[in-house]
């Protein structure tokens, strides 16, 4: 089957190239370099490679060409170089093992690296213990697809990020899978974007990171047992649909961190045991519908500075405090979410609770002032001290409440 994909892809291609090449690579071929290919080739080659180890001391492409390696040749960077370094378009590269890129302070050094081009595709390679995995530096409409990247580094400062796109357009990051980086996917000035079904675990910072990147949509994506979870900071226009966040536990974790965020869209996703599902600072006008928030110690923690969020039509269960914020005043909309630890009554069995629902506890209030009042996490004082307040509000923002709380979960 792996033979007949390569033909396919191969006859496809040159079909669009009429005298376009097949150039072949390997230790019983006359070329023995992909160097020497790349300078031999046109634009339209294909240049084949076979199962090898090649040290190609930074390998760089500059035509429109595809490389493909057969059963994963290796590139190893001997931790000095750049593994390899596109610098034109319409390049596809896909089938190689790259490994051991050089480190340095000074040089973001990649294992795959997109230098300024547009229409450059990178699938079907693994990526291990290199410096920055997959680099896309001021790229247009590129596809990165079906990749695994695997760093060993212990420390950040030895580490870069598995997916790092900086000032780049309309890029498609799809069905990659990424742990033990710095941070997982990382976008700076990146727009009009997709992220889509990619896996995203045991990174040292975040599994995903965003700063300064309007417009763009991540979908379908698992996000788990990373440093702090998911940054998405200094941005607007945003769709989260359908994600999972996970395991991500720490004294400043969370699922995913809000912080001035405008005018987006978080849909469908799932947060589940993380030390906060979702945490917002400096947030507005963010929809928040047919969320699961379930065994998080605190299921969404919403600051003061947030204000015109929609909540509406999610599931909270489990969670040690449903929500936590640090003022007395609320700005937000929260409407027909299920809540499990609402004891209200339902007299005319409509599904709605006749009384609200006040998910912000009084003892969840004294910690945040007061952290180490944790210790009574479970004491009767923290129950006598929640019913007191349920009864005579003083301490709980007055207008934080679900003023029609619904009685059973939601199927989502």
């Amino acid at each position: 089957m792996k033979k007949i994909f390569w033909i396919v892809t191969l006859l496809l291609f040159q079909a669009t190239f009429v005298f376009a090449k097949l150039i072949q690579v390997g230790i019983k071929q006359s070329i023995k370099t992909i160097t020497a290919a790349v300078k031999l080739s046109e634009t339209g080659d294909t240049i084949l490679v076979g199962f090898n180890t090649y040290h190609e001391n930074n390998l760089i492409i500059n035509k429109s060409i595809v490389i493909l390696g057969l059963d994963y040749p290796i590139l190893d960077g001997e931790r000095k170089f750049e593994n390899v370094s596109i610098t034109a378009d319409n390049v596809v590269f896909s089938g190689f093992k790259v490994i051991n890129s050089g480190i340095s302070s000074m040089t973001d050094f990649a294992g795959i690296k997109i230098c300024n081009r547009r229409c450059v595709t990178i699938t079907n390679n693994i990526l291990t213990d290199c410096f920055f995995g997959i680099y896309s530096q001021q790229s247009t409409n590129c596809i990165i697809k079906d990749n695994r990247l695997v760093a060993h580094q212990l420390q950040e400062q030895q580490s870069g990020n598995g997916i790092h796109c900086w000032k780049s357009d309309s890029l498609q990051i799809i069905g990659n899978n990424v742990s033990g980086h710095r941070d997982g996917i990382y976008f700076e000035f990146v727009t009009n974007s997709l992220i889509w079904k990619n896996i995203s675990t045991k990174n040292m910072r975040y599994g995903l990171h965003f700063m300064f990147s309007n417009s763009d949509t991540y979908t379908n994506n698992v996000f788990e047992n990373n440093g702090a979870g998911v940054a998405v900071m200094f941005s607007n226009h945003v769709k989260m649909y359908h994600n999972y966040f996970r395991e991500n536990w720490g004294d400043a974790s969370y699922g995913i961190l809000l912080k001035e965020i405008s005018d987006s869209y978080i849909d469908g996703n799932t947060f589940e045991r993380n030390t906060s599902g979702i945490f917002m600072e400096g947030a507005s006008r963010i929809e928040m519908y047919k969320n699961t928030f379930k065994g998080n110690g605190w299921g969404l923690k919403i600051q003061a500075s947030c204000m015109d969020i929609k909540l509406m039509n999610n599931n909270f269960t489990g969670n040690t405090f449903d929500v936590g914020t640090n003022g007395s005043l609320s700005l937000n909309l929260f409407d027909h979410n299920y809540w499990d630890k609402y004891d209200g009554y339902d007299l005319n069995k409509n599904g709605i609770g006749d009384i609200p629902y006040r998910p912000v506890s009084m003892y969840s209030m004294i910690v945040e002032k007061y952290p180490p009042a944790m210790m009574l996490f479970r004491s009767l004082i923290t129950t006598l001290l929640d019913k007191s307040e349920k009864v005579m509000p003083s301490l709980t923002p007055e207008n934080l409440k679900d003023n029609h709380p619904l009685m059973k979960p939601l199927k989502l």
